[in-house]
Protein backbone atom coordinates (compact mmCIF):
# COMPACT_ATOMS: atom_id res chain seq x y z
CA UNK A 1 0.00 0.00 0.00
CA UNK A 2 1.55 3.42 -1.36
CA UNK A 3 2.49 6.18 1.34
CA UNK A 4 -0.22 8.54 1.97
CA UNK A 5 1.10 12.03 0.71
CA UNK A 6 2.25 14.33 3.17
CA UNK A 7 -0.39 17.62 3.45
CA UNK A 8 2.25 19.93 1.99
CA UNK A 9 2.78 17.96 -0.81
CA UNK A 10 -1.07 18.04 -1.64
CA UNK A 11 -0.92 21.76 -1.25
CA UNK A 12 2.02 21.99 -4.00
CA UNK A 13 0.51 19.69 -6.31
CA UNK A 14 -2.73 21.75 -6.11
CA UNK A 15 -1.13 24.51 -7.07
CA UNK A 16 0.83 23.52 -9.96
CA UNK A 17 -2.27 22.01 -11.17
CA UNK A 18 -3.64 25.93 -11.19
CA UNK A 19 -0.63 26.60 -12.96
CA UNK A 20 0.46 29.00 -10.39
CA UNK A 21 4.01 30.36 -10.46
CA UNK A 22 7.03 28.95 -8.39
CA UNK A 23 6.91 31.88 -5.89
CA UNK A 24 3.49 31.80 -4.98
CA UNK A 25 4.29 28.12 -4.10
CA UNK A 26 7.03 28.85 -2.05
CA UNK A 27 4.85 31.98 -0.31
CA UNK A 28 1.65 29.78 0.05
CA UNK A 29 3.32 26.54 1.30
CA UNK A 30 5.65 28.86 3.78
CA UNK A 31 2.41 29.83 5.30
CA UNK A 32 0.72 27.43 5.85
CA UNK A 33 3.19 25.25 7.09
CA UNK A 34 3.80 28.28 9.76
CA UNK A 35 0.19 28.22 10.42
CA UNK A 36 0.21 24.84 11.29
CA UNK A 37 3.63 24.75 13.46
CA UNK A 38 1.55 28.25 14.90
CA UNK A 39 -1.33 25.83 16.44
CA UNK A 40 0.71 23.13 17.44
CA UNK A 41 0.92 20.53 14.25
CA UNK A 42 -2.62 20.43 14.04
CA UNK A 43 -4.34 19.19 10.86
CA UNK A 44 -5.80 22.28 9.34
CA UNK A 45 -9.11 20.04 8.77
CA UNK A 46 -9.54 20.38 12.59
CA UNK A 47 -9.24 24.17 12.45
CA UNK A 48 -11.52 27.03 11.61
CA UNK A 49 -11.96 31.09 11.43
CA UNK A 50 -10.95 31.39 15.19
CA UNK A 51 -7.90 29.85 14.35
CA UNK A 52 -7.25 31.93 11.30
CA UNK A 53 -8.16 34.97 13.05
CA UNK A 54 -5.85 34.09 16.06
CA UNK A 55 -2.86 33.74 13.74
CA UNK A 56 -3.52 36.65 11.45
CA UNK A 57 -4.15 38.60 14.76
CA UNK A 58 -0.06 36.91 15.94
CA UNK A 59 1.13 38.03 12.23
CA UNK A 60 0.00 42.04 12.84
CA UNK A 61 0.86 42.35 16.42
CA UNK A 62 3.78 40.00 17.43
CA UNK A 63 5.29 40.08 13.85
CA UNK A 64 4.25 43.55 13.17
CA UNK A 65 4.06 42.84 9.63
CA UNK A 66 2.47 45.14 6.66
CA UNK A 67 -0.97 44.70 5.63
CA UNK A 68 -0.26 43.47 2.30
CA UNK A 69 1.43 40.40 4.39
CA UNK A 70 -0.98 39.56 5.98
CA UNK A 71 -3.22 39.08 3.15
CA UNK A 72 -0.85 37.28 1.19
CA UNK A 73 -0.73 34.84 4.42
CA UNK A 74 -5.03 34.77 4.45
CA UNK A 75 -5.27 34.18 0.69
CA UNK A 76 -2.96 31.15 1.18
CA UNK A 77 -4.79 29.75 4.40
CA UNK A 78 -8.19 30.52 1.70
CA UNK A 79 -6.69 28.40 -1.23
CA UNK A 80 -5.73 25.51 1.50
CA UNK A 81 -9.58 25.68 2.46
CA UNK A 82 -10.99 25.95 -0.84
CA UNK A 83 -8.35 23.93 -3.47
CA UNK A 84 -7.00 21.48 -0.99
CA UNK A 85 -9.40 20.45 1.78
CA UNK A 86 -12.14 20.85 -0.79
CA UNK A 87 -14.30 22.82 1.64
CA UNK A 88 -16.22 26.38 1.58
CA UNK A 89 -17.53 26.88 5.00
CA UNK A 90 -19.74 29.78 5.48
CA UNK A 91 -17.09 31.86 7.27
CA UNK A 92 -14.50 31.91 4.48
CA UNK A 93 -15.83 34.42 3.26
CA UNK A 94 -16.10 36.48 6.39
CA UNK A 95 -12.67 36.53 7.48
CA UNK A 96 -11.76 40.15 8.03
CA UNK A 97 -9.23 40.97 5.74
CA UNK A 98 -6.21 43.91 6.64
CA UNK A 99 -6.63 47.40 5.36
CA UNK A 100 -4.21 48.60 3.13
CA UNK A 101 -2.70 52.12 4.18
CA UNK A 102 -3.15 54.38 0.84
CA UNK A 103 0.34 55.58 -0.18
CA UNK A 104 1.46 57.95 -2.59
CA UNK A 105 4.22 56.30 -5.00
CA UNK A 106 7.57 57.87 -4.92
CA UNK A 107 8.48 59.25 -8.39
CA UNK A 108 11.50 60.79 -9.87
CA UNK A 109 11.69 63.68 -11.80
CA UNK A 110 12.59 63.74 -15.76
CA UNK A 111 16.07 65.30 -14.34
CA UNK A 112 16.27 62.60 -11.60
CA UNK A 113 15.86 59.68 -13.89
CA UNK A 114 18.17 61.08 -16.41
CA UNK A 115 20.67 61.94 -13.35
CA UNK A 116 20.17 58.23 -11.96
CA UNK A 117 21.13 56.88 -16.12
CA UNK A 118 24.50 58.02 -15.69
CA UNK A 119 25.47 55.81 -12.86
CA UNK A 120 24.00 52.84 -13.93
CA UNK A 121 26.82 50.14 -14.95
CA UNK A 122 26.95 50.02 -19.02
CA UNK A 123 25.91 45.77 -18.25
CA UNK A 124 22.77 46.75 -16.93
CA UNK A 125 21.70 50.15 -19.13
CA UNK A 126 19.22 48.27 -21.49
CA UNK A 127 17.56 46.78 -18.23
CA UNK A 128 16.81 50.13 -16.31
CA UNK A 129 15.53 51.83 -19.67
CA UNK A 130 13.28 49.44 -20.13
CA UNK A 131 11.94 49.55 -17.13
CA UNK A 132 11.40 53.16 -17.31
CA UNK A 133 10.96 53.35 -21.19
CA UNK A 134 8.04 50.96 -21.65
CA UNK A 135 6.47 51.33 -17.51
CA UNK A 136 7.46 47.42 -17.14
CA UNK A 137 7.46 45.53 -13.61
CA UNK A 138 10.67 43.79 -12.68
CA UNK A 139 9.66 40.04 -13.23
CA UNK A 140 7.97 41.27 -16.19
CA UNK A 141 11.08 42.52 -17.74
CA UNK A 142 13.21 39.53 -16.76
CA UNK A 143 10.58 37.05 -17.85
CA UNK A 144 10.65 38.85 -21.66
CA UNK A 145 11.16 35.95 -24.53
CA UNK A 146 12.58 37.05 -27.80
CA UNK A 147 9.54 36.36 -29.11
CA UNK A 148 7.96 39.11 -27.40
CA UNK A 149 9.65 41.96 -29.08
CA UNK A 150 9.29 43.24 -32.02
CA UNK A 151 11.24 45.86 -33.53
CA UNK A 152 9.11 46.31 -36.94
CA UNK A 153 6.31 47.78 -34.68
CA UNK A 154 8.25 48.98 -31.90
CA UNK A 155 6.07 46.64 -29.33
CA UNK A 156 6.93 44.34 -26.48
CA UNK A 157 4.22 41.99 -25.75
CA UNK A 158 3.54 41.24 -21.91
CA UNK A 159 3.03 37.85 -21.41
CA UNK A 160 0.98 36.62 -18.27
CA UNK A 161 1.43 39.98 -16.78
CA UNK A 162 -0.31 40.33 -13.09
CA UNK A 163 -3.57 39.41 -13.10
CA UNK A 164 -2.40 36.88 -15.87
CA UNK A 165 -2.82 39.42 -18.38
CA UNK A 166 -1.61 39.75 -21.87
CA UNK A 167 -0.75 43.43 -22.78
CA UNK A 168 1.38 45.12 -25.67
CA UNK A 169 3.45 48.53 -24.54
CA UNK A 170 5.60 50.76 -26.44
CA UNK A 171 9.16 49.69 -27.35
CA UNK A 172 11.86 52.85 -27.29
CA UNK A 173 13.50 53.50 -30.56
CA UNK A 174 16.48 54.74 -28.32
CA UNK A 175 16.75 50.79 -27.13
CA UNK A 176 16.56 49.09 -30.59
CA UNK A 177 20.70 48.83 -30.54
CA UNK A 178 21.04 47.45 -27.13
CA UNK A 179 18.57 45.45 -27.26
CA UNK A 180 19.72 44.09 -31.07
CA UNK A 181 22.86 43.32 -29.30
CA UNK A 182 20.97 41.52 -26.44
CA UNK A 183 19.29 39.08 -28.49
CA UNK A 184 22.80 38.57 -30.84
CA UNK A 185 24.35 37.59 -27.56
CA UNK A 186 21.01 35.61 -26.34
CA UNK A 187 21.28 33.22 -29.69
CA UNK A 188 25.36 33.00 -29.09
CA UNK A 189 24.60 31.36 -25.46
CA UNK A 190 21.44 29.19 -26.52
CA UNK A 191 23.71 27.70 -29.46
CA UNK A 192 26.44 27.11 -27.11
CA UNK A 193 24.26 24.97 -24.83
CA UNK A 194 22.70 23.40 -27.82
CA UNK A 195 25.98 22.20 -28.46
CA UNK A 196 26.66 20.85 -24.95
CA UNK A 197 23.62 19.05 -24.59
CA UNK A 198 21.28 21.60 -23.03
CA UNK A 199 19.55 24.90 -24.95
CA UNK A 200 16.15 23.57 -23.05
CA UNK A 201 13.87 26.21 -21.35
CA UNK A 202 10.88 26.68 -19.70
CA UNK A 203 7.12 27.19 -21.13
CA UNK A 204 4.79 28.23 -19.04
CA UNK A 205 1.37 25.92 -18.26
CA UNK A 206 1.06 22.59 -20.60
CA UNK A 207 3.05 24.03 -23.74
CA UNK A 208 5.91 21.93 -23.19
CA UNK A 209 3.92 18.51 -23.95
CA UNK A 210 1.70 20.24 -26.62
CA UNK A 211 4.82 22.11 -28.43
CA UNK A 212 6.94 19.23 -27.12
CA UNK A 213 10.11 20.54 -29.44
CA UNK A 214 9.68 24.52 -29.07
CA UNK A 215 11.63 24.43 -25.30
CA UNK A 216 14.37 24.54 -27.59
CA UNK A 217 13.65 27.00 -30.33
CA UNK A 218 15.55 30.11 -29.88
CA UNK A 219 12.07 32.35 -30.18
CA UNK A 220 11.12 30.85 -26.54
CA UNK A 221 14.71 31.65 -24.90
CA UNK A 222 14.70 34.45 -22.37
CA UNK A 223 15.94 37.84 -23.44
CA UNK A 224 17.73 38.06 -20.22
CA UNK A 225 19.49 34.93 -19.82
CA UNK A 226 20.87 33.24 -16.41
CA UNK A 227 24.42 33.33 -16.51
CA UNK A 228 24.52 29.37 -15.20
CA UNK A 229 23.07 26.44 -16.27
CA UNK A 230 20.41 25.34 -12.95
CA UNK A 231 18.21 22.38 -11.87
CA UNK A 232 14.44 23.55 -12.25
CA UNK A 233 13.15 22.88 -8.35
CA UNK A 234 10.04 21.37 -9.86
CA UNK A 235 10.82 19.37 -12.67
CA UNK A 236 14.80 18.42 -12.14
CA UNK A 237 15.51 19.35 -15.24
CA UNK A 238 18.77 21.30 -16.11
CA UNK A 239 18.43 24.21 -17.79
CA UNK A 240 18.90 28.01 -17.96
CA UNK A 241 16.42 29.93 -16.76
CA UNK A 242 15.98 33.86 -16.80
CA UNK A 243 18.56 36.15 -14.76
CA UNK A 244 17.84 36.89 -10.89
CA UNK A 245 15.95 40.22 -10.48
CA UNK A 246 18.12 40.89 -7.31
CA UNK A 247 21.45 42.29 -9.70
CA UNK A 248 18.90 44.87 -10.99
CA UNK A 249 17.65 45.85 -7.58
CA UNK A 250 20.52 45.95 -6.62
CA UNK A 251 21.79 48.16 -9.21
CA UNK A 252 19.10 50.56 -9.29
CA UNK A 253 20.02 51.29 -5.52
CA UNK A 254 23.78 51.34 -5.85
CA UNK A 255 23.07 53.89 -8.41
CA UNK A 256 20.80 56.19 -6.62
CA UNK A 257 23.14 56.74 -3.88
CA UNK A 258 25.71 57.56 -6.33
CA UNK A 259 23.63 60.39 -7.74
CA UNK A 260 22.53 61.25 -4.41
CA UNK A 261 18.72 60.81 -5.02
CA UNK A 262 17.30 61.11 -1.58
CA UNK A 263 14.38 59.24 -2.28
CA UNK A 264 13.75 55.39 -1.92
CA UNK A 265 14.33 54.53 -5.32
CA UNK A 266 13.22 51.06 -6.90
CA UNK A 267 12.40 49.66 -10.07
CA UNK A 268 9.01 50.05 -9.53
CA UNK A 269 9.69 53.67 -8.75
CA UNK A 270 10.70 53.67 -12.52
CA UNK A 271 7.61 52.37 -13.26
CA UNK A 272 5.76 55.11 -11.00
CA UNK A 273 7.98 57.57 -13.10
CA UNK A 274 6.69 56.46 -16.32
CA UNK A 275 3.46 56.36 -15.55
CA UNK A 276 3.65 60.63 -14.11
CA UNK A 277 5.71 61.46 -16.85
CA UNK A 278 3.55 60.11 -19.35
CA UNK A 279 0.49 61.98 -17.25
CA UNK A 280 2.72 65.22 -17.41
CA UNK A 281 2.70 65.04 -21.25
CA UNK A 282 -1.24 64.89 -21.23
CA UNK A 283 -1.27 61.53 -22.09
CA UNK A 284 -5.41 60.31 -21.30
CA UNK A 285 -5.61 58.42 -18.06
CA UNK A 286 -7.43 55.23 -20.31
CA UNK A 287 -4.02 55.24 -22.39
CA UNK A 288 -1.48 54.88 -19.39
CA UNK A 289 -4.42 52.28 -17.40
CA UNK A 290 -3.87 49.90 -20.72
CA UNK A 291 0.35 50.76 -20.57
CA UNK A 292 0.12 49.47 -17.26
CA UNK A 293 -1.80 46.77 -17.09
CA UNK A 294 -4.18 48.18 -14.40
CA UNK A 295 -7.11 46.36 -13.97
CA UNK A 296 -9.18 49.17 -12.50
CA UNK A 297 -8.70 53.12 -13.86
CA UNK A 298 -9.14 53.88 -10.00
CA UNK A 299 -5.42 51.99 -9.66
CA UNK A 300 -4.62 54.51 -12.27
CA UNK A 301 -5.66 57.75 -10.87
CA UNK A 302 -3.39 57.58 -8.17
CA UNK A 303 -0.60 59.46 -10.11
CA UNK A 304 -2.94 62.34 -10.34
CA UNK A 305 -2.47 63.08 -6.95
CA UNK A 306 1.06 62.93 -7.69
CA UNK A 307 0.88 65.38 -10.17
CA UNK A 308 -1.77 67.20 -7.52
CA UNK A 309 -3.94 67.38 -10.18
CA UNK A 310 -6.26 65.40 -7.60
CA UNK A 311 -6.67 68.99 -5.83
CA UNK A 312 -6.81 71.03 -9.13
CA UNK A 313 -3.09 72.79 -8.42
CA UNK A 314 -4.19 74.48 -5.48
CA UNK A 315 -1.52 77.43 -4.70
CA UNK A 316 -1.17 77.28 -1.25
CA UNK A 317 -2.71 81.12 0.29
CA UNK A 318 0.79 81.90 1.91
CA UNK A 319 1.83 83.01 -1.79
CA UNK A 320 -0.76 86.02 -1.40
CA UNK A 321 1.04 87.33 1.72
Amino acid sequence: MANKPRFLDLVRECIRVKHYSIRTEEAYVGWIKKFIFFHNKRHPAEMGKLEMEQFLTHLAVDKNVAASTQNQALAALLFMYKEVLQVEPPWVENVTRAKKPVRLPVVLTKSEVKHLFEYIPLAYQLHVKLLYGCGLRLMELVRLRVQDINFGYSTITVRSGKGDKDRRVMLPASTFTLLKDQINETQRIHTMDLENGYGEVHLPNALSRKYPNANKTFAWQFVFPSRSIVTDPRSGIKRRHHMHEQSIQRTIKQAAAKARINKKVTPHTLRHSFATHLLESGYDIRTIQELLGHKNVETTMIYTHVLNQGGRGVISPLEDL
